[in-house]
């Protein structure tokens, strides 16, 4: 493994880190607080190809790696961590899932506009009894010859209202159990569905989250992704992506909090010195930025994995694991060395705080995470 980054890794990384400076800062504090899904912002992203980080350019992506996805997913994540989780689904969750498994027919309809940033897309699994458990869908999709018809409500989408596309993983014959499951694409508007008021959330709250309702919903078998009963295994191979993306989310959101907290310890004064010249203060910087390091290297291992095509379910729970936790700790810590000022607004940290506990949560719990690992090391 090559720990050099290229030229074009540094200059994703830097277009990523420019763009947050100058295009999310500014308003994240007002779209946390009145819940504002940051519209200009993702099109604009698009735009630079940020929605189609590592999609062939034959579809209209960018044709980069996973590496240059995470690394643009962290910069973006340590100013605003809504705008970079509807990134991140778009990415990981929606165009990877397409571009490998779609028809031809469907990356022509689909795929382009959603690499491009023309649309936007949603990946629905979590159900109210559910979760991420794929084996146990109540959504079915019923048979019906050239079409299925769509019943159930899936929980917690992201890009909820704002998506036009939206993966529906649903269960078509239950006597199959996980091989009777099927991935269907449905168009925002079709006849029969519906969404929910978007969720009152403790962070990441200027992303679109909701409940999807489908009622009758008629779906052509073209709009099927993979044979009949594919549905489990994109899942599962889905959700390995997407955790990359969210390790490198939560591995931003800790990253930000630290460089804020070195900032704001270098020019706050006590006892007639910075801050940072108290050995309390040094030891959680050194603390923080160790177990950051740490995170960053095992979320671009999985990253390398991934682009040299070698099994990556294990690196990437362990990944989203350790990263989530080292977010929740870091950002812990940096209300704490803010103090009273970390405990207001237009210090930023407070709202990395509340966005990190949800890289704990989705694309599975920790201790789903360890369920993966688990398996893996005990084989």
């Amino acid at each position: 493994m090559d720990f050099n980054f290229t030229e074009e890794h540094l200059m994703i990384r830097q277009a990523a880190k420019d763009f947050a400076e100058t295009e999310l800062k500014p308003g994240v504090i007002e779209r946390d607080e009145k819940q504002l899904f940051p519209k200009d912002q993702m099109k604009k992203l698009g735009e630079l190809g940020f929605l189609g980080m590592m999609v062939d350019p034959a579809y209209y992506g960018a044709g980069l790696d996973t590496i240059s996805y995470v690394l643009a997913l962290e910069e973006l994540s340590k100013i605003d961590a809504s705008a970079a989780v509807a990134m991140s689904v778009n990415n990981s969750l929606v165009c990877f899932g397409l571009e490998k498994y779609g028809t031809e027919a469907q990356k022509e309809k689909y795929l382009k506009p959603l690499a491009s940033g023309e649309l936007l897309g949603a990946f629905a699994l979590s159900e109210p009894e559910a979760g991420s458990d794929a084996t146990s869908q109540h959504t079915t999709a019923i048979d019906k010859g050239d079409h299925y018809v769509l019943n159930g409500t899936k929980n917690w989408i992201t890009n909820g209202s704002s998506a036009s596309i939206y993966l529906v993983i649903a269960q078509t014959d239950v006597a199959k159990g996980s091989h009777g499951i099927n991935v269907l694409i449905v168009e925002r508007g079709a006849e029969g569905f519906s969404i929910g008021p978007k969720e009152n959330k403790l962070g990441i709250r200027g992303s679109d989250t909701h409940s999807l309702m489908f009622n009758d919903v008629k779906v052509p078998k073209a709009n099927r992704i993979g044979e009949e009963g594919f549905g489990f295994k994109f899942a599962m191979e889905t959700l390995d992506g997407g955790r990359i993306g969210i390790a490198a989310q939560a591995l931003g959101i800790a990253a930000g909090a630290f460089e804020m907290s070195t900032a704001y310890a270098k020019q706050r004064k006590t006892f007639g010195k910075a801050i940072s010249e108290h050995q309390a203060i040094a030891f959680k910087l050194a603390d923080m930025a160790t177990e950051i390091e740490a995170a960053r290297w095992l979320v671009l291992h999985a990253a390398w994995l991934k682009d040299q095509n070698l099994p990556y379910a294990k690196a990437s729970a362990m990944a989203k694991l350790f990263a989530s936790e080292v977010a929740m700790k870091t950002t812990v810590e940096a209300v704490q060395i803010h103090g009273g000022y970390g405990f207001v607004k237009e210090y930023h940290v407070e709202r990395l705080m509340r966005d990190a506990k949800i890289t704990q949560i989705y694309e599975g719990t920790s201790e789903i995470q360890k369920m993966v690992i688990s398996r893996s090391v005990l084989k």
